[in-house]
């Protein structure tokens, strides 16, 4: 079984084991696996040295939410990544990947900063941007609370609607990404969240069901 196969296949049991919901599973971890595969490939041609912290880049990224503290004790969680990976990544790797994905959330960078993280400064920011670029679908969001809701798509609207206007949509504003790949990139997320989020309005408003 290769490593990436080995990732996926936590990310499906965790899943089921912590009742994690679509809005941040299987499907998440690949986006997020996507994104931050594009900023590595625009970051290491000016960065080389990204290479040696591929693996802890792409772990990292499909890992992030296995610990998510909205699905499971935090740190049980970690003891759980740490326990699976223990036989396939060395234990600098496997520190920095916990590192990361324990300091990158966007409450937790608001509250405290960008930790330091010595070489590996640029991995981490790889896997936050990936991660922050995902959270520009306003369905993704929109699905999170509906499961926390029941189903009821007015509240669920509602709460998301919120969410991207206090947080999401200020991601430039507040000087969140660092790379390149990501400024362009969030820059065209962005209005493509506005059009959506102006289609849902438009639907839960007829109410004809």
């Amino acid at each position: 079984m290769t490593l990436l196969t080995k990732l996926f296949h936590f990310v499906i049991i965790t899943c089921k084991n912590h009742n994690i919901d679509e809005s941040h599973g299987l499907s998440h971890s690949m986006n997020v696996l996507n994104y931050a595969h594009e900023i590595y490939n625009s970051e290491i041609k000016n960065k080389p040295f990204l290479e040696q912290h591929q693996r802890v880049i792409y772990t990292a990224a499909i890992l992030h939410d296995m610990c998510d503290k909205k699905y499971m004790d935090e740190m049980e969680g970690i003891t759980e990544i740490n326990k699976y990976l223990q036989e396939d990544m060395t234990p600098i790797e496997l520190d920095i990947t916990k590192k990361i994905i324990t300091t990158m959330s966007y409450s937790k960078v608001k509250r405290d900063g960008f930790p330091e993280l010595g070489e590996f400064q640029d991995a981490y920011h790889i896997v936050r941007e990936a991660d922050l670029l995902t959270a520009y679908d306003f369905d993704r969001c929109m699905i999170y609370n509906m499961h926390r809701k029941n189903g009821n798509i007015m509240d669920a609207y509602n709460e998301a609607t919120e969410l991207f206007c206090n947080r999401v949509l200020r991601h430039n504003d507040d000087k969140l990404f660092l790379t390149e790949y990501s400024k362009q990139l969030s820059q065209v997320l962005h209005y493509d969240a506005l059009s959506r989020m102006n289609t849902w309005k438009n639907i839960v408003r007829m109410q004809l069901l």
